[in-house]
């Protein structure tokens, strides 16, 4: 049985970038956010558990949603020695060998939600592992077999423990996002409703569009259910909108199967050669 390991490469570097020391280059570019993946990508594939993997970029920080909704987020305000290392950072997962999705009109996380059911859906799949902590992959998760994984932590996130901290299912975690917001991604959320409210009238309704309208009809015991209510009618066009820009797209069109994902080992000529650019040792692979 196998088990495969997709990556959100984009959190991956932005992690790195704030938190690995600043690092040039021989010709004086920033690296260090790179070289930091480098050594980190390479300590995953040593893993023997570790034979099949896949890595997302957002290459473009804009996708199709920015069409939708001019408020999402964007390219603005990212510092430019992080956008500068995002060529360099797919090209040292490709160096090692990993499968690279590197995303423009659509975003990491789509290609992960793509790779996610794509290899669900195939046999001989044991376990399919989302390596990020971003709450909007957790509308992946799909029992045991579809789940979220801290790589540092090594803790799985099956759809118990989603539903344990969103108090919804996985299928209504992009409703949940539309009422709560997510500041990350520019979604405005609907005023007055937090994580708590959210959870309880999702929980019992399963939807946005089956909540009842007047909180009179609302069986369920909420603080503030009026206001809530009151604040849903005013803003409902808008949470549809923000349901659709939280769904992620499970069919990019991408190879994301897991024959086309079993890793291989490095390409030791293009690892060697993207090393002596970043000024760095070769990282070891096995």
């Amino acid at each position: 049985m196998t088990t495969v390991h997709l990556i959100d490469g984009t959190w991956e570097l932005f992690r790195a970038f704030f938190g690995a020391p600043r690092e040039t280059a021989p010709d004086g570019r920033e690296v260090g956010a790179v070289r930091s993946l480098l050594r980190s990508f390479a300590g995953l594939v040593r893993r023997p558990d570790v034979t099949h993997v896949g890595v997302a970029f957002d290459s473009v920080i804009e996708s199709f949603r920015n069409a939708l909704f001019p408020g999402y987020k964007s390219g603005d305000g990212v510092d430019p020695e992080l956008l500068a290392q995002f060529p360099l950072a797919e090209r040292a997962a490709a160096a090692l060998g990993i499968v690279v999705w590197p995303m423009r009109d659509f975003e990491a996380d789509d290609a992960l939600a793509t790779a996610a059911r794509v290899c669900a859906e195939s046999a001989g799949i044991e376990q399919v592992r989302l390596c990020s902590p971003d709450k909007d992959l957790a509308q992946c998760v799909r029992g045991r077999l579809v789940v979220r994984y801290d790589r540092r932590s090594e803790a799985v996130g099956d759809e118990m423990s989603v539903i344990e901290r969103f108090g919804v299912p996985p299928r209504v975690i992009p409703a949940w996002i539309a009422l709560v917001g997510d500041s990350a991604d520019g979604i405005p959320g609907v005023p007055k409703f937090g994580p708590k409210s959210a959870s309880v009238v999702l929980g019992r309704y399963g939807s946005i569009a089956a909540i009842p309208a007047s909180a009179a009809d609302w069986d369920v015991a909420v603080r503030g259910a009026a206001g809530l209510a009151a604040s849903l009618a005013e803003h409902r066009e808008a949470a549809a909108l923000y349901e659709r820009l939280a769904t992620l797209v499970t069919d990019v069109p991408i190879d994301a199967s897991p024959a086309s994902l079993r890793y291989g080992g490095p390409d030791r000529r293009q690892l060697a050669e993207l090393c002596d650019e970043l000024g760095t040792s070769l990282p070891r692979i096995g």
